[in-house]
C-alpha cells in the first residue's frame, strides 16, 4: 500500500534554500567553499527540522495540488531547455540566474493559489536578485556573481521564508504567527 508523504512549506523552502545555497557555495574557492557549504548544510538541517514540526497543515484542495504541480513541471522544463540553450551560447552563465528569476516568477502565480502574500514577496525578491546577477554577470568575469551572489542571496531569502513560515521570525520578536 502506497504511503503519502507530508512536508510543510515551511521544510520545502529550507530544502530549497539549502539548494541555494550550495549552488552559491559552489562559486568559491574550495577552502571557503567547503566551510560555507557546511554552514549552510547546517542551517537547512536546522530550519527543515523546526518547519517540519508542523507537518499537519490544512490538505490542499486537488485542483490547487495539480496547477501546483504543474507550475513545476513547467518551471522546471524552462530552467533545463534554457540552461541547455545558454550553454550553446557565449552567456551560458546566466544559467543560474535564469533558475531562480524563473523560480521566482513562478512564485507569483503560486502566491494566488496558496492562498500566502509570502511567496509574492519571496519571488519578487528571487527575479530582483536573477536580474541583479545577470546584470553582473554580463559586466563581469568568472562565476562569483552569476552563481555566487544569485546562489548564496537566493538560499538566504528561501531560508527567511522559511522561518517566517514556521513562525521562527515571529517567536523571536515574541507575538505568535498563526
Amino acid at each position: 500500500m502506497a504511503r503519502t508523504v507530508t512536508l510543510s512549506a515551511a521544510a520545502v523552502l529550507a530544502l530549497a534554500g539549502g539548494v541555494g545555497w550550495l549552488v552559491g557555495s559552489s562559486a568559491l574557492d574550495a577552502g571557503t567553499g567547503t566551510v560555507v557549504l557546511a554552514a549552510g548544510l547546517g542551517v537547512t538541517a536546522w530550519l527543515f527540522v523546526v518547519g517540519s514540526r508542523d507537518a499537519a497543515e490544512r490538505p490542499m484542495e486537488r485542483w490547487r495540488s495539480r496547477r501546483l504541480l504543474r507550475l513545476a513541471v513547467i518551471g522546471l522544463i524552462v530552467i533545463v531547455a534554457g540552461s541547455a540553450l545558454l550553454g550553446f551560447t557565449p552567456y551560458g552563465e546566466l544559467a543560474v540566474p535564469l533558475g531562480f528569476g524563473v523560480i521566482g516568477a513562478l512564485l507569483v502565480p503560486a502566491s494566488s493559489l496558496l492562498g500566502d502574500r509570502t511567496y509574492l514577496l519571496l519571488g519578487s525578491g528571487l527575479m530582483l536578485l536573477a536580474a541583479l546577477g545577470a546584470f553582473l554577470a554580463l559586466n563581469s568575469v568568472g562565476q562569483l556573481y552569476p552563481r555566487g551572489l544569485v546562489g548564496l542571496g537566493a538560499g538566504v531569502l528561501l531560508w527567511a521564508a522559511s522561518a517566517h513560515r514556521s513562525g521562527l521570525i515571529a517567536q523571536l520578536r515574541g507575538t505568535r504567527y498563526r
